[in-house]
Parts: structure tokens; C-alpha cells; sequence
């Protein structure tokens, strides 16, 4: 069994995530998001939901004790959520970490050129890298809500493949990600589904 603590628990990928964590494993989860009124009606024996926001160090490192696993689907601030995360992990010896980024943030998609607008997500990458964590950072393409497990991953420094990946597949990978310790450590992987 594995302690996963979640942060921003309400995300589309995580939202799936959670079904498949309570259906596939005997996994504990820890649901850490902003609003916890948004979530519906989850198995409390496997579940503890706390509100919160990333960047209150002090709740977040309260939240961080005693888990295996931090699992992190966020939005807004990124570069600075990726510093409170990284730091925290370290004060509360926390080594395995998944981020959700995306795909492009290397210049990695053929026939794109890198937008500013993916600078929060590369620059968040970059901390994460720079860090001794065991992190395994996923660049999903665009996503879809199919009702399909399809994908394939790319290294990073490899052309990311297709342009779109389901909630659902990228949700597995997570999953099997965190109940497989040394599964993809110290990797940025792109995820789509096969073309």
C-alpha cells in the first residue's frame, strides 16, 4: 500500500486518477485542492480530503508527512508552486514526485515552434529537474475525454509523437507510475496516443 498524496485534486486528469487509484490499488489517498465543497462522495476508509493552497508551506509540509508519493496536477502559478513543492518534499524527506506539464515545453513538437506560454510550465520543469528528486515529469499532449487507455511516451530530447491523449490514459500512467517506485525516475516523459 502506498501513501499518494494528490495536490490540486479537483484537475481533470486527477479527478480520473483518483477512480482508478480506488478502483486498481489499495492505495491512501490524500486529496489536497483549494475547494473541497467541488469533490463528491468518495470512500472515506482510503480517503482524507484537505483544503488548502500549494504556496501555504506550512499546511502543505503538514499534509506532506507520512506519504510516499506526491502526485501534482496544478494550474496558475507554476514556477513558484514547483519551488514550494520541491522544498517541501525535501524538508519532509518525500523523494518521488509526478508533475503534469506539457507537451512543447522543450520545442519538442514537430511543426510547432515553443510559445511563451508554455514558460510557466518549462520553468517549472527546470526546478523540478534541478533537484535530486525522483520526479518523473509527463508532457501530455492535447487531452481528450475518450473512454480509452492509448498511449505511447517519448524521452525527452525525442520529437514528441500525435498531438492528443485522454484523461483516461493519462491518468493510468500516473497510477502505475506511483505504485511503481523506480518506474521512469528522473525522466520527462511526452505521452499521446500511437497515430
Amino acid at each position: 500500500m502506498t501513501n499518494v498524496l494528490i495536490l490540486g485534486a479537483n484537475g481533470g486528469i486527477a479527478r480520473v486518477a483518483i477512480d482508478l487509484f480506488l478502483k486498481e490499488t489499495d492505495d491512501q489517498l490524500t486529496l489536497y485542492l483549494r475547494n473541497s465543497s467541488r469533490l463528491g462522495n468518495l470512500d472515506l476508509n482510503r480517503v482524507t480530503v484537505i483544503e488548502g493552497d500549494v504556496l501555504d508551506k506550512e499546511k502543505l509540509k503538514n499534509a506532506m508527512i507520512g506519504h510516499d508519493v506526491v502526485y501534482a496536477n496544478l494550474a496558475g502559478g507554476l514556477e513558484q508552486m514547483a519551488k514550494t513543492v520541491v522544498e517541501t518534499m525535501n524538508e519532509t524527506n518525500i523523494k518521488r514526485l509526478i508533475w503534469i506539464s506539457s507537451m512543447g515545453i522543450y520545442d519538442e513538437v514537430p511543426g510547432q515552434k515553443y510559445s511563451t506560454i508554455l514558460d510557466p510550465y518549462r520553468k517549472s520543469a527546470e526546478i523540478i529537474e534541478a533537484s535530486d528528486l525522483d520526479y518523473t515529469i509527463l508532457r501530455p499532449g492535447w487531452f481528450t475525454n475518450k473512454d480509452e487507455i492509448e498511449y505511447e511516451t517519448t524521452q525527452k530530447g525525442e520529437p514528441f509523437k500525435g498531438h492528443e491523449i485522454s484523461r483516461q490514459s493519462v491518468a493510468d500512467l500516473v497510477v502505475k507510475l506511483a505504485t511503481s517506485p523506480g518506474l521512469e525516475v528522473r525522466k520527462s516523459l511526452g505521452v499521446s496516443k500511437p497515430e
